[in-house]
């Protein structure tokens, strides 16, 4: 079961932290300490799917979420591969920025007890903190505080690597590294297929990352623009490929699993934390119907369009049929969380009902 090697992942990030912290979210998932003897008894699972199920049935609780009823949306995502070079020349004159010496990101829950979870990310004129450029005013000034790592073949390849978070590049020698989420501008996100249906371009019904794709290649005259309408703007670093089988590290630190890690709203859901889902999922083949998919993933990773206790976004990895299936996800579904019985005495019910 890769959710067991996921989670194992994750307890390597949450045995750095101190027993008493928090775990995060909205607190429903108890202190770190609450978590230390489950990722210290997960490396004596016995190899096999059946052993892992198992072990998960026997040291957790499975809640469900409630959170004033409704029913839950699933997305995917996935890294993408663009074509890139280390040195401006031909088509390879799209920037591809790293995280920026003059941007600063403040944690307003540093500051009062009473401030909400937020971060914000400005920069300094004086001795105010202002907004960071918007998406169009980098496009059209560039970034001089920012380093440029690489320069990309294609500006609506870039766009979409921002929206994944992350991906690889492959150089024009013939070499491949990843490119992993470094920060953002601190500008809102505005998905750009709300702003084509808005527009009639697009019909909700057909919506998906290939149909948007499609559009904006086919209205080149429009494309800046259209992709203009997201003020947010993605910050990148390098990193060797590692294991090629895992992707790019999710918020939480951790090289994401395909179809084992989820992007969650993080306000509100800690990480680390295993999650069963229950949906539906595209083919990779336009030919197929949608599939049942229902297994246990682990929270990973969150993204600016992840709001709400009903909101995930499941990772699918690398590749053509993780590109196929991500970009067409819209699916209902539930979800469950789990956690360790020792705490199931003492939870807070905001968002949790025994399942």
């Amino acid at each position: 079961m890769s959710a067991l090697a996921a989670f194992r992942r994750s307890c390597t990030v949450l045995l750095h932290h101190p027993a008493t912290q928090t775990m995060g979210g909205t607190g429903y998932a108890g202190r770190v300490g609450d978590w230390r003897d489950v990722c210290a008894d997960s490396l004596r699972v016995s190899p096999g799917a059946a052993a892992a199920r198992a072990w998960f049935e026997s040291r957790f609780a499975v809640f469900g979420l409630h959170a004033g009823g409704g029913t839950a949306f699933f997305t995917g995502y996935y890294e993408p591969e663009i074509r890139a070079s280390r040195v401006p020349h031909g088509n390879f004159t799209t920037p591809i920025y790293g995280l920026p010496r003059d941007l600063v990101s403040v944690d307003l829950a540093l500051f009062r007890n009473n401030f909400p979870a937020v971060r914000l990310e400005g920069r300094l004129v004086g001795n105010r903190l202002v907004p960071y450029a918007a998406r169009a005013e980098i496009d059209a000034k560039g970034l001089n505080d920012a380093p440029v790592l690489l320069y990309a073949a294609d500006p609506i390849s870039v766009f979409f690597l921002h929206i994944q978070g992350s991906g690889r590049a492959l150089l024009d020698d013939g070499s491949m590294l990843r490119l992993a989420y470094a920060g953002q501008n601190g500008r809102p996100y505005t998905p750009i297929g709300r702003t084509l249906i808005e527009e009639r371009a697009l019909d909700r019904q057909h919506l998906s990352m290939q149909a948007i794709r499609d559009w904006l290649q086919r209205n080149p005259a429009r494309a800046r623009e259209i992709m203009e309408s997201d003020q947010s703007f993605v910050f990148f670093r390098e990193l060797p490929i590692g294991d090629p089988a895992l992707g790019s590290p999710g918020s939480e630190g951790v090289p994401l699993t395909p179809e084992a890690s989820l992007a969650v709203d993080s306000s509100i859901h800690p990480f680390a934390v295993p999650m069963f889902i229950a949906t539906t999922a595209p083919g990779p083949n336009l030919s197929e119907p949608d599939r049942r998919f229902a297994r246990l993933l682990i929270a990973q990773d969150t993204g600016g369009a992840i709001k709400g206790p009903l909101r995930a976004d499941i990772f699918w990895g690398f590749g053509a049929d993780a590109e196929s299936v991500a970009g067409r996800m819209k699916s209902q579904g539930t979800f469950f969380v789990l956690l360790p019985k020792s705490l199931a005495a003492h939870l807070p019910r905001r968002y949790l009902e025994t399942s």
